[in-house]
């Protein structure tokens, strides 16, 4: 019992005695940091007496690198050393002890390895990266921590985000969308096909053009009263980059006109012979020979002034059905006119006295236009002729010139459609027409796709006339041709001198 209560007097001193060691030793150790902390303060907290300095860019961030002690080691690496000696003594010295008496080894052990731990953390800055994996929009590479271009919902490297027009970089301050604001006006804006100017806004700012209807030429309004040169066959102005041809008698003829323009009166004679063929192919033959001449402007408007009969296409007339005698100059060319600049030389005229020997006296067709319009005139002016060698006498304006605007815009049709047949009065009138238009084709030869698109335009000017007799008398024709039949209409006409309701 004795033995007992000495034990029990005896731990108290013990503990007291293993406290006291460890209160000190404790001590020792929280100055030996404290110190250490205020010299790692001082050594990283600030360099040379300011805080550290970060180079940092739009998306990258550098930071300087750790000082380091003179044997070349880093001072995180020494501070690392001496905190784990610290340790090692600490449970050197614990080790001495008895193993009854080493309470709160583990505590301290735990104590020193916990704070080991926190200042193994550097107290350097992390860099700031960007939040998101980056791929270039354009390259497909990754972007890193370099600049960047955020726009349409995606990045670019500045040197990758580039024009889809001209293919050059585009910087910030000159974008639109993905276009320089140049190049995205180059093709939105509407440029002038004359002068290749942007259209000008008018005064209330919107951007005002004109716009023909079936070229979809596009030019400024000022340019319809600036004298600029129009075709007088397709109606196109001339463009500041390519001059007309002027024929001398105030018209002027662009080159894709000029490619299959009739000159003179012997070239021309082919194609009216296929176009009589044409008509005797519709069971229509003019029996009589009608004299055809090429004139020039002047001559064609002084036997308008002489010619009684007939209506005239204002404020162009290019084609005349002469029925009184006169005497006009046409066109002989001896060898082919060539171009003196822009105008054409070496044609000459010859005057022609014309008597009446039957009701028709000529066919008058101004010269220089091309083939498909030149036929064109002839196909509506041998209608006349047809009409008045028929007995069909004073027809309204809006029936003799619109059935003559149909026969024009059949022929037409079997120039610019090869194989099409409009639904005749009789099969054998169609099978005849179809072998005319054959005929026909083969003499004039391979037609280009330049000439077919000119024919696809005088068929649309024939439509579209807005004059009352040939525009609105041409539909009321075709109308009453594609329900009756060629024949029948014609008849009806001789009947009643109107078209079949």
């Amino acid at each position: 019992m004795a033995s007992s209560g000495i034990n029990h007097l005896s731990q108290p001193c013990i503990y007291g005695q293993l406290a006291s060691s460890y209160a000190e030793r404790k001590s020792r150790f929280m100055r030996w940091l404290s110190k250490l902390f205020k010299s790692g303060a001082s050594g990283r907290g600030v360099i040379g007496g300011q805080h550290p300095q970060f180079l940092v860019g739009e998306e990258n961030m550098v930071r300087r690198a750790q000082p380091r002690s003179l044997d070349g080691r880093s001072r995180s690496d020494k501070e690392k050393e001496d905190v784990d000696h610290a340790i090692a003594l600490s449970l050197a010295e614990d080790l001495k002890r008895p193993k009854g008496y080493r309470w709160g080894s583990n505590t301290d052990e735990d104590l020193a390895r916990s704070l080991h731990d926190s200042l193994n953390i550097s107290s350097y800055p992390t860099p700031c990266y960007p939040s998101g994996y980056r791929v270039c929009g354009a390259c497909d590479q990754d972007i890193g921590y370099g600049n960047y271009l955020g726009c349409m919902g995606t990045f670019f490297h500045p040197e990758c985000f580039c024009c889809r027009s001209c293919g050059c970089p585009i910087t910030e301050h000159e974008r639109r969308d993905a276009y320089h604001k140049s190049c995205f006006k180059e093709l939105t804006h509407p440029k002038c096909e004359v002068c290749h100017q942007f259209i000008p806004t008018n005064g209330a700012g919107l951007i005002e053009y004109r716009c023909h209807p079936f070229w979809s030429q596009k030019y400024c309004p000022s340019h319809e009263h600036d004298n600029v040169a129009r075709c007088c066959s397709c109606e196109r102005l001339e463009s500041w980059n390519a001059r007309y041809i002027s024929l001398g008698d105030g018209r002027s003829l662009c080159l894709e006109c000029m490619e299959s323009a009739i000159m003179d009166t012997g070239d021309c004679q082919p194609l009216y012979h296929a176009i009589r063929d044409f008509y005797e192919g519709m069971n229509m033959k003019i029996d009589q020979q009608i004299p055809m001449l090429l004139v020039e402007r002047q001559a064609l408007n002084e036997a308008i002034v002489g010619e009684k009969n007939g209506h005239h296409h204002l404020p162009e007339t290019r084609g005349l059905c002469l029925s009184e005698e006169q005497t006009v100059k046409s066109i002989q060319i001896l060898k082919r006119p060539r171009l003196a600049g822009q105008r054409l030389v070496g044609m000459r005229t010859q005057p022609q006295k014309l008597t009446r020997k039957c009701e028709v006296t000529a066919i008058l067709v101004l010269y220089g236009l091309p083939r498909l319009l030149t036929g064109a005139i002839l196909a509506h002016e041998l209608m006349h002729g047809w009409l008045r060698l028929k007995g069909y006498r004073n027809l309204h304006p809006e029936v003799e010139e619109g059935i003559c605007q149909v026969l024009s815009f059949m022929w037409l049709e079997s120039e610019v459609m090869p194989g099409y047949n409009r639904n005749m009065a009789s099969t054998s009138s169609g099978a005849a027409s179809s072998s005319s238009c054959s005929s026909s084709s083969s003499k004039k030869g391979r037609q280009s796709e330049v000439e077919r698109k000119l024919g696809e335009f005088f068929m649309h000017q024939i439509a579209h006339d807005v004059s009352p007799a040939y525009g609105g008398g041409f539909r009321a024709a075709n109308a009453a041709v594609n329900k009756y039949g060629l024949r029948t209409t014609l008849e009806h006409i001789r009947l009643t001198g109107s078209f079949p309701l």
